[in-house]
């Protein structure tokens, strides 16, 4: 199967996994950017952190939000250390999509055992 920029989010995977791998669970979600910046930075992988994203309602700003990472300008990359992924963080990266207009997300769980991962599309 082919996926939307494969070989990007193959690479952040891999960052997110050698963070997890060093750190396991169990740190404050805050914890897990700092590493994450570097593990991308290591990995040579640009990105913007705390990128804001504002939401339009009739041409102003209803609301400003802001995502953990945009890699390489295509991917947005949401970090949480929680026991499980729900419905509310799958909802939120979605509505973060749409406000940016990127088409990628990757939203990572680093506050389980075994590191959780979903690929999100803006459709």
């Amino acid at each position: 199967m082919d996926y939307l920029y494969k070989d990007l989010t193959e690479k952040i995977i891999g960052a997110a996994m050698e963070v997890h791998k060093t750190l396991r669970s169990g740190f404050l979600e805050s914890v897990y950017e700092e590493a994450m910046a570097i593990e991308l930075d290591l990995q040579k992988i640009s990105f913007e952190r705390q990128n804001p994203i504002d939401v339009l309602y009739k041409g102003k700003i209803a609301k400003q939000f802001f995502c953990d990472f945009v890699a390489d300008g295509k991917v947005l990359v949401e970090l949480k250390a929680i026991k499980k992924l729900t419905e509310i963080e799958y909802a939120q990266v979605l509505n973060y999509l749409k406000a940016t207009g990127l088409q990628l997300a990757l939203l990572i769980n680093f506050g389980e055992p075994s590191l959780e991962f979903r690929r999100i599309i803006n459709t």
